[in-house]
């Protein structure tokens, strides 16, 4: 059976992949890549309040326990 011969496999290979990467060099580098996203700024609107903007807890008085 005889012997596959690959000695001339880089001689056919090496430039293929230089010619390809030649080629596709000015494709990539004329496409535009999309920007990354920004955050958005949030303002926050001041509502006028009737009540005082301290922080207040209202508390019941403890009901007895029914028996």
């Amino acid at each position: 059976m005889p012997q596959l011969d690959t000695s001339t496999w880089f001689v056919i290979i090496f430039p293929m992949y230089v010619s390809l990467f030649t080629l596709m060099q000015p494709k990539l580098a004329k496409h535009n890549f999309p920007t990354p996203p920004t955050p958005k700024t949030f303002s926050t609107l001041a509502h006028p309040t009737p009540w005082k903007t301290k922080w207040t807890k209202i508390c019941l008085p403890l009901l007895p326990l029914p028996q």
